[in-house]
């Protein structure tokens, strides 16, 4: 690498696609496959009335039962770009890859994922970016292997040079061993162009599997405005840990040295799988796409209210709730399922 790294481009910058990789029998979907199918599809359809969505089969018959199953459910199908490749999962947002402009120019990162530390599969989910890349997903935009671990779902940035990430995962000795804080930073500043990361220690929820992914905690809004994961009931298990996330959101400083705005949203009711367990279910893991925001939704009363408090913080945007209650079983989310393409990376043209 020659030149450094302008720095990682923040969510809201102008985008010319959205990632997805689709799910099948042959992964942890396949007892309610129909049901993560349609949310997926609900989800698509939404995102192709506002951009292109890369869509990942496993072969070309499921590419093509992908397209199908997107236009039934109301998808422009001349919006959707079908790709194939083998994978063990679909969370796009970890496995997917990172832009970066550098001199000017978008180069894409594909960093190493390891299943979340090496808590699951995750050898063909690693190759699914190299894969898009050979059969001209990218266009001309470069693509760049990292040899280190990171997942879409542990960094925030601003845009300006700032990442919020999580001690608990980025940290974790499954990902990087032997590599300190001090050494990880400089692994964000040389690959990302990072000048100063923001480190939190407190928050994760409940069923979460990702050591504390900061997607599920706290995102930038803008470069100045923060909206997090707040818990209003002292009588919650997670009450106590939210309530320091928020404190220690309270004592961080922009690069002016002036507070965030913060925007505390709701938690829903507890979301409990079959054997009573929680599930990780929130309402920080949206989408920001062009011209809209994109929420989960858990058929729940707080549902508007996290919706409502979110198109304050997006006032040029429109605000939509998807009901993503078939993703968190499987514990992730809206956000977790996609990964957003700048503008200058999908080609005009198939």
């Amino acid at each position: 690498m020659t030149t450094p790294p302008d720095g990682l481009l923040p969510e809201w910058a102008p985008q010319s696609g959205v990632l997805l990789t689709w799910p099948h029998d042959r992964t942890d979907w396949r007892d309610q496959l129909a049901e993560a199918e349609a949310c997926f599809a609900r989800i698509t359809a939404e995102l192709t009335r506002r951009t292109t969505v890369l869509v990942v089969g496993r072969d070309p018959a499921h590419a093509e039962h992908v397209r199908r199953t997107i236009a039934a459910a109301g998808g422009d199908p001349r919006r959707v770009r079908a790709y194939t490749a083998p994978s063990n999962d679909t969370w796009a947002r970890d496995h997917g890859p990172l832009a970066v402009r550098r001199g000017g120019r978008l180069t894409l990162l594909d960093f190493r994922f390891n299943g979340w530390g090496g808590k699951y599969p995750a050898e063909l989910d690693d190759r699914i970016t190299r894969a898009l890349a050979a059969q001209g997903a990218f266009g001309a935009t470069p693509l760049e292997a990292v040899d280190l671990v990171l997942e879409g779902g542990s960094v925030e940035t601003d845009g300006q040079g700032t990442v919020l990430t999580t001690r608990s995962c980025l940290l974790s000795p499954g990902r990087n061993p032997g590599l300190a804080q001090k050494e990880l930073e400089a692994a964000l500043a040389r690959w990302l162009g990072v000048r100063r990361v923001l480190w939190l220690e407190h928050g994760a929820l409940e069923g979460d599997d990702t050591d504390g992914h900061v997607d599920t905690l706290a995102r930038f809004c803008d470069a100045e405005t923060i909206a997090f994961q707040a818990c209003a009931d002292p009588r919650d298990p997670q009450h106590a840990g939210l309530a320091e996330l928020a404190r220690e959101l309270r004592a961080l400083r922009r690069p002016d040295g002036r507070p965030y705005a913060l925007v505390p949203l709701p938690l829903p009711a507890p979301v409990l799988d079959a054997e009573g367990g929680r599930l990780p279910a929130g309402y920080a893991n949206f989408l920001i796409t062009n011209g809209a925001v994109l929420v989960p939704g858990y058929n729940d009363a707080a549902d508007g209210r996290a919706r409502a408090a979110l198109a304050r913080c997006f006032a040029d945007r429109e605000v939509v709730t998807v009901d993503c209650r078939p993703l968190i079983r499987e514990y992730g989310s809206l956000h977790c399922i996609t990964m957003q393409l700048p503008a200058g990376v999908v080609p005009a043209e198939a």
